[in-house]
């Protein structure tokens, strides 16, 4: 973590002021397994407070176990609604869960899969798009390179640090992380925390 802070402070001006700003990179990695994907559907278009009371309510429900493909598949989507999961989150729960216990999608085998092979693995469970599987990426399998070009919070970032007058669309975003490589990763957390006001630029 320290090699990549480094070069980014040395490969990017701009970023090294708000990395300056922000303070210590504190990236919380999740372990890469069921459990975290789930938590990632639940947190889907939700703020963090509401994610994290449902999330809550689903771990009790389901018991001491925790949140396993088995468990989920024990309750009824109908039973998942009074805990605050819309009736689609419950469908892609269920679908996560029954492609990992028919072994469609395997976590054991991530680890050592290439990106773009993880992203089109964990998207063939529904409700699992693109970012959600870069969000994996970075925080479960703590891979340090990963640019999630759909990101609006990225997007939002770039514009008022770079100070662009709209939002980088996909090209122009590739273009300004390019001194960032191989740690964009790194970079995006910085990004995302001077957006939140660690950043006053």
């Amino acid at each position: 973590m320290k090699q990549a802070v480094e070069h980014l402070r040395a490969a990017d001006p701009k970023l090294a002021a708000w990395i300056e700003q922000v303070g210590p990179c504190q990236i919380a990695f999740h372990p890469p397994e069921f459990s975290t994907l789930a938590r990632s559907i639940v947190f889907q278009q939700l703020s963090g407070k509401a994610a994290a009371t449902i999330y809550g309510r689903l771990e009790q429900a389901v018991g001491p176990g925790g949140v396993r493909p088995e468990s989920i598949l024990s309750i009824e989507p109908e039973q998942m609604r009074p805990l605050g999961l819309s009736g689609q989150k419950a469908k892609y729960l269920r679908s996560l869960a029954e492609k990992t216990v028919d072994g469609t999608i395997n976590f054991a085998q991530l680890p050592s899969m290439p990106d773009e092979e993880v992203i089109a693995h964990l998207t063939s469970a529904k409700g699992v798009g693109v970012w959600t599987a870069q969000m994996f990426l970075m925080f479960a399998l703590q891979r340090p390179d990963v640019l999630p070009l759909g990101d609006l919070g990225i997007r939002n970032a770039m514009q008022r640090l770079y100070r662009l007058r709209t939002p980088p669309l996909p090209e122009r975003m590739t273009k300004i992380a390019r001194p960032w490589r191989p740690y964009a990763t790194y970079a995006c957390w910085y990004l995302w925390r001077g957006l939140d006001g660690a950043a006053n630029l």
